[in-house]
């Protein structure tokens, strides 16, 4: 009973991996990686937007829930994705080595012997030609010398020449497939020790190093990255600059920047660098690029007791056409020694800017992404910021619920010119003083994206290869004249004719483009030889064949 139990299972297990190992199973599982990829391509993911899949969440709250729970926001980290990447690698590796092991016993194996009725062959033309044997077999060793040959001498006295051509196409099939496995690794490999961060950096010679996480405005990274250990790189932007087309399309956007990294970090030497969209900055292992860009209004308040605080936050485009921005810049108060005082009198200056200002009776807009009027429309809050609870907030807005509460109330509203100022009724005082420019970028890690690349370029060099060559054989049969009637074969090589020539080719692989090649050997060897031919014979052998 345990014996027949454990043969079932043995069984079992060895039919489940012959299943498994096959090719179809392979390409079924590709298809099935390429269709589980779809929603991480259709969907919003939370490693790549967070504010797009809440959005998505609001809009479709049922089916957000639904999505959510089977891991499609989080497509290439969910189980069944792994689950299906591992099954594709395992089948890919039990399928490539038998037959790479078959592939090197074909490599050591000679051309198989001429068949006996070459008439049967799919292609098949005979003849006879003014030589003799002896040099009817130089020139199809001539012919055919690029050509993996057999020789050998049948019991009749003739003379046969096996060959084949093509081994390349199987070679090729493999290096597709391996390095079809070596990009599944690689790619596996980048998602477990990448990293990519965002920041915003201020177009003022302010700079970012590439210290720690903290340094960045957001950041995600593969399940062996831990944050300690990250490219040492410093840079800081200098300026940025962008030209606009009359519709407002930009036309080219570049930041001037310098960076360290290496011995530059010790020696404090900066080296320049002009970045653009399709110019990062690659230093260190990383790649810096440029991604976006906006406008910084700059505050200054002067609080009653005469004390000033200039502060720049960057305020987010609402549209990217206009670059019209909401923002908010917030002030702690810093003539109020009491902390509970000070945590109820903080400032918030919340609103829209447009760089060219477009007013609507007092509503504000912009007509134009540049620089070239530029405003502001502001609520000025007051109270309570929620500093001191330690949670985070958005630098872009203040807490709703505060305001909600009468925490924090709005104590004026204005449009504000360029040096415009507005004056509290407890005379704090606050002035627009101007706009900077600010510039995001992001850092990305991926030690394996240069073989990803190789890999990627073998695919196509390996499946062009095994879609090219055709695997194909011909065999060559030289009676010579009077064979097999009584004559010695001294008298049959010093003829000087009537040496009669049978040749029979078979492509082991789609038959396209071989039927042309058999007629040029044919016609080289039968033709070129001096002799007469009956026409060669491909395709259908059962239709006609000559003799």
């Amino acid at each position: 009973m345990s014996t027949s139990f454990l043969r079932r299972t043995l069984s079992f297990l060895r039919n489940t991996w012959r299943g498994l190992t096959s090719m179809r199973t392979a390409l079924v599982l590709l298809f099935l990686l390429a269709l589980a990829a779809l929603p991480g391509a259709l969907l919003p993911q939370w490693s790549l937007n967070e504010d797009n899949v809440r959005e998505f969440s609001d809009n479709y709250p049922t089916l957000a829930k639904v999505l959510d729970a089977v891991g499609a926001f989080n497509v290439f980290s969910s189980v069944w994705f792994a689950a299906i990447y591992v099954l594709l690698f395992v089948s890919l590796i039990g399928c490539l080595l038998p037959r790479s092991v078959h592939y090197l016993r074909q490599l050591r194996a000679r051309p198989v012997r001429t068949p006996r009725n070459l008439a049967r062959m799919p292609h098949h033309a005979s003849g006879t030609v003014d030589r003799s044997a002896e040099e009817m077999t130089a020139v199809v060793r001539r012919r055919l010398r690029r050509w993996r040959t057999e020789e050998a001498t049948e019991a009749d006295g003739s003379r046969t020449i096996s060959a084949e051509r093509g081994y390349l196409r199987e070679a090729g099939n493999l290096v597709f497939h391996f390095a079809l496995v070596g990009l599944l690794i690689t790619v596996a490999g980048g998602q477990l020790m990448r990293y990519e961060g965002q920041v915003v950096v201020q177009a003022d010679g302010s700079s970012f190093c590439n210290s720690g996480t903290y340094n960045y405005d957001s950041f995600q990274a593969g399940p062996t990255v831990d944050g300690t250990s990250l490219s040492e790189f410093c840079l800081r932007v200098k300026d940025f600059d962008v030209r606009y087309l009359a519709s407002g399309q930009p036309n080219n956007f570049h930041a001037d920047i310098e960076y360290q990294s290496g011995e530059a970090l010790e020696t404090g030497n900066w080296k320049p660098h002009h970045l653009e969209v399709n110019n990062p900055l690659r230093t260190a292992g990383d790649r810096v690029y440029l991604t976006g860009n906006g406008y910084t209004p700059v505050f200054t308040v002067t609080f009653p007791d005469g004390q000033q605080r200039t502060k720049k936050t960057q305020w987010k485009p609402v549209n990217t056409g206009t670059m019209l921005s909401q923002g908010a810049t917030k002030f702690d108060r810093p003539d109020m020694p009491d902390e509970q005082r000070r945590h109820q009198n903080q400032l918030a200056i919340r609103g829209l800017f447009a760089p060219t200002a477009q007013l609507n009776g007092k509503v504000l807009s912009s007509s134009f992404p540049a620089l070239n009027d530029p405003m502001v429309a502001v609520d000025v809050l007051k109270g309570k910021l929620g500093f001191a609870t330690g949670e985070s907030q958005s630098i872009f807005n203040v807490n709703q619920e505060l305001i909600d509460s009468g925490q924090l109330e709005r104590v004026d509203r204005q449009n504000l010119a360029v040096g415009d100022s507005v004056r509290l009724e407890d005379g704090t005082t606050i002035r627009f003083d101007g706009v900077q420019r600010w510039v995001n970028l992001q850092v990305s890690h991926n030690p394996f994206q240069q073989y990803v690349l190789v890999f990627a370029l073998t695919v196509v060099v390996g499946l062009g290869a095994s879609l090219s060559i055709k695997r194909r054989r011909i065999w060559v049969r030289i009676t010579p004249a009077g064979a097999g009637t009584g004559t010695t074969e001294a008298d049959a090589e010093e003829s000087d004719g009537n040496t009669s020539v049978e040749i029979g080719g078979l492509a082991r692989t789609d038959q396209a483009g071989y039927g042309e090649e058999f007629t040029r050997i044919v016609e080289e060897l039968l033709v070129s030889g001096r002799g007469s031919t009956s026409s060669p014979v491909a395709g259908d052998n059962s239709r006609g064949r000559s003799s």
